[in-house]
């Protein structure tokens, strides 16, 4: 009897260890992902955590940080590599899904400086919220669909135009199975 208690106590103990070791790489393989405005060029930016530090953001005059969904950090199924290109004349900063222009499409619009992100959903699934782009004149901004779009539309922003979905995650959850 006190074998078959033992054998069980360890059992339940190397599975519930399991478990949560799973819980932790499946959210570390997660990356929130913020929205910040530059009140002096009139511009958004979306940036991973962890692409800049934040103190480098605000130095750059970059205010106003947002939590705007969550992503992956690594490739996988159903998943779109996200790029930020730059554009040096405008000052315009765009997070583009790898499929959405080509890289020689984005260098004739003036953008430069391609870099990875983020990896983003391609299919709706449970937790998870469309992302959209919209574009006034040479800005362009990431909105997911449940931001304030009216505030965006009465900027101006138009042709409002689907990216990717985004995970939606509250503070307390731990892990989230998207598919």
């Amino acid at each position: 009897m006190k074998k078959t208690f033992v054998l069980l106590t360890a059992l339940l103990a190397t599975t519930f260890a399991g478990n949560k070791t799973f819980a932790q790489d499946q959210d570390e393989d997660l990356v929130a992902v913020y929205r910040w405005f530059n009140n002096e060029d009139k511009n958004f930016v979306t940036v991973a955590d962890g692409e800049f530090q934040e103190g480098q953001l605000l130095n750059w005059n970059w205010k106003d940080k947002t939590l705007l969904f969550f992503a992956y950090r690594n490739p996988g199924q159903d998943r779109v590599a996200i790029y930020s290109w730059f554009n040096p004349l405008t000052k315009d900063q765009i997070s583009i899904a790898e499929d959405e222009f080509t890289d020689n499409q984005m260098l004739k619009m003036g953008y430069a400086q391609k870099r990875l992100q983020y990896y983003a959903l391609t299919r709706r699934g449970a937790n998870v919220v469309a992302v959209y782009r919209w574009n006034k004149g040479v800005d362009w901004i990431i909105i997911p669909e449940e931001g304030n779009t009216d505030a965006y539309f009465k900027k101006n922003y138009k042709r409002k135009t689907f990216q990717y979905f985004g995970i939606v995650r509250s503070v307390d959850a731990k892990i989230y199975n998207q598919l």
